[in-house]
């Protein structure tokens, strides 16, 4: 079993930055992919940037070239630079890892992260 605690929400305001963290303990799979992904109210949970275990990256349209996604394999912990924030990022940011091998994905609890004007 992993477990997966996130943590750096809170209120900002638009413009500015925020990181989030990720860490997993338990049973880590050594091939996996880490995510966040985040769920506004009345809306679908969307990813938000993906890293895979070989460096490979991906972003949705709407963050790209102001989200990063890291990870330090040594710390099992995955982070989230959110940088320019827009009102639109207001959401529940939850963290996610994928297990290539055994296909099973875990989340962690979320953390609200909220943009104010």
């Amino acid at each position: 079993q992993v477990q997966l605690v996130e943590s750096g929400g809170g209120l900002v305001q638009a413009g500015g930055s925020l990181r989030l963290s990720c860490v997993a303990s338990g049973s880590i799979p050594s091939s996996n992919t880490m995510a966040w992904y985040r769920q506004a109210p009345g809306k679908e949970r969307e990813l938000v940037a993906r890293l895979g275990s070989v460096g490979i990256t991906n972003y949705a349209d709407s963050v790209k070239g102001r989200f990063t996604i890291s990870r330090d394999n040594a710390k099992n912990t995955a982070y989230l630079q959110m940088n320019s924030l827009k009102l639109e990022d207001t959401a529940v940011y939850y963290c996610n890892l994928y297990s290539v091998l055994s296909s099973r994905i875990y989340w962690g609890q979320g953390t609200q992260v909220t943009v104010s004007s």
